[in-house]
């Protein structure tokens, strides 16, 4: 059964709601490729063009090699209809018949917060970005983004270090990861999270694939969270569609001069999201302070679970209040190059703020 309805996703001209139109005709997926080309004529929305493509269907053997790699990489396949399909996105109309996940994040998870925005972030972006997700720790969510560069890889990093399950949605297959230099992070989340995309492998990361990507970003949060944008680009698409699905928007605003929070004035300003200003503030929009809080303490928990290398930083930031980043030399054996990567997973984590003028200070509360 796997193999047709993979094989139903190939067809040329046939797309998502032809696909639907045939299984309620049809008994089953495979019951479609038996039919005779008077009953797929019958069919409503299918005619003469798309039953002739039904019916020289040839893709059978780049089918089984996907079944093949999806056995080979111990990939799930989800499919609408089925238990296991992710029940956000039956309420979209144009979500894919089929994805493919890799990971152990569930997918419908009590709630689901996806963070997305521009792909090269200013300082005030990157602070929103650790901020939100810091409070968004205690919250019990799965976080979703679209393992772009900029914000989107910050958000998957910084929940990867605060322990929360963050899942990539992908504009292409999981055969590859795209953009390359964020191979590491994805490998990552496998652990603690996924990867999730609707393309088939040998899928290349194409321009009109991202927009597709968007719209199961949207599909499946529960709210979608623009930190910084443009006035064009993926964050609106994926704003947009989250309204049409009427799916909460939020975005945080910036200097009526910045080209990099364009995009998010202008969101607000039509009413498209609704301003935020910090995680808290998404926290009471969403009402789930009552009913929602982890009551462990966060940080203690982060802090037991740290490596010998990240006390040794702690131990240094207490000794030698407002140190800046030279100021380690020579406190320390640990190589130079490795400091700043356990600097920033401890300001992730929020066990370190950064003042102004880069000067590190112990921020446990």
């Amino acid at each position: 059964m796997l193999k047709a309805h993979l094989s139903l996703t190939r067809i040329p001209k046939i797309g998502e709601s032809h696909i639907q139109v045939l299984l309620q005709h049809f008994s089953d997926p495979h019951a479609v490729f038996l039919a005779k080309r008077k009953s797929l004529e019958a069919v409503p929305g299918i005619g003469q063009v798309r039953a002739q493509e039904i019916l020289q269907f040839n893709q059978h053997q780049s089918v089984d090699k996907e079944i093949q790699f999806i056995a080979k990489n111990k990939i799930q396949v989800l499919i609408k209809g089925q238990a296991s399909y992710p029940k956000r996105l039956l309420n979209c109309s144009d979500s894919p018949h089929i994805l493919f996940y890799k990971g152990n994040a569930p997918l419908d998870a009590k709630r689901i917060v996806a963070v997305i925005g521009t792909r090269s972030p200013t300082d005030y972006g990157k602070e929103i970005v650790l901020e939100l997700i810091r409070t968004l720790a205690d919250y019990d969510v799965l976080v979703i983004s679209g393992l772009a560069y900029g914000v989107d890889s910050l958000t998957h990093r910084a929940s990867v270090h605060a322990k929360i399950p963050t899942v990539g949605v992908l504009g292409h297959g999981l055969d590859k990861i795209y953009p390359y230099a964020n191979r590491d992070l994805a490998a990552e989340m496998l652990q603690h999270g996924g990867l999730l995309t609707e393309f088939m492998s040998g899928t290349q990361p194409d321009r009109q694939n991202f927009p597709k990507r968007n719209r199961i970003v949207a599909g499946l949060a529960d709210v979608v969270v623009v930190v910084e944008s443009g006035i064009k680009g993926g964050s609106l698409i994926t704003a947009d569609i989250a309204n049409s699905y009427h799916k909460d928007v939020l975005a945080f605003p910036g200097r009526c001069k910045d080209s990099q929070s364009e995009g998010c004035n202008w969101l607000i300003q039509s009413n498209r999201a609704n301003l935020i200003c910090s995680g808290s503030d998404l926290i009471r929009f969403m009402n789930w302070d009552e009913y929602g809080r982890v009551k462990t303490s966060h940080q203690l928990r982060l802090f037991e679970e740290l490596t010998e290398e990240e006390k040794h930083i702690i131990e240094i930031v207490q000794e030698n209040p407002m140190i800046t980043m030279g100021g380690f030399a020579g406190r320390t054996t640990l190589r130079p190059s490795h400091i700043p990567g356990i600097l920033l997973g401890l300001e992730i984590k929020g066990i370190l703020r950064v003042l102004p003028g880069s000067r590190y200070q112990v921020s446990l509360s």
